[in-house]
């Protein structure tokens, strides 16, 4: 299935310059959603996934789906104030500036073996950081999957030594 045809790029969208990937499109068609989970179970089956960590929020869609399909837990990574327990905060860079996320510090066990998933892969700044979260829970990521990869901004670089799998990829805006 070319997946990649049911993606939608909507061109200067949240701003001028930017070919935005909009996922909506795919989502909406039952045979792709389940063509995406079912490409992503078969890549992780065997690798006695604990935990997927999504990061919010258009990681969540497939995250919860890949987490019942592997027989894992699933956990959210949120913007700051958004998770009500206690939590531990990791910054990370943006283009002008820095954000941060939250993990809830009870949401990962010493040793469980960690899916990270998220929709997109840019610069790597958010993936970075939901593994730095889960390193210092004391997880282990045994891997990274997006749906989508810009390989043109070279995020793979900030997140060297982990197991990347991409399912579409852009290589221009």
């Amino acid at each position: 299935m070319d997946i990649k045809s049911k993606i939608r790029t909507v061109p200067d969208f949240p701003k001028k310059g930017i070919m935005f990937r909009d996922i909506t499109t795919l989502l909406k068609d039952k045979e792709a959603f389940d063509y995406v989970v079912e490409k992503f179970y078969e890549h992780y089956k065997d690798k006695h996934i604990d935990k997927v960590v999504s990061v919010e929020s258009r990681g969540f869609i497939f995250g919860g789906v890949i987490a019942d399909e592997l027989g894992a837990g699933f956990v959210p990574i949120r913007k700051p104030g958004k998770l009500p327990a206690e939590v531990i905060r990791q910054e990370y860079q943006l283009e002008y500036g820095t954000d941060s996320m939250e993990i809830h510090k009870d949401a990962i066990q010493p040793g469980e073996r960690v899916l990270v998933h998220d929709d997109l892969l840019a610069t790597g700044g958010t993936v970075s950081a939901a593994c730095k979260l889960i390193e210092r829970l004391q997880g282990k990521v045994e891997g990274i999957c997006f749906l989508i990869e810009l390989t043109f901004l070279n995020g793979r670089k900030v997140i060297p030594n982990k197991d990347v799998y991409s399912l579409i990829e852009y290589d221009s805006e």
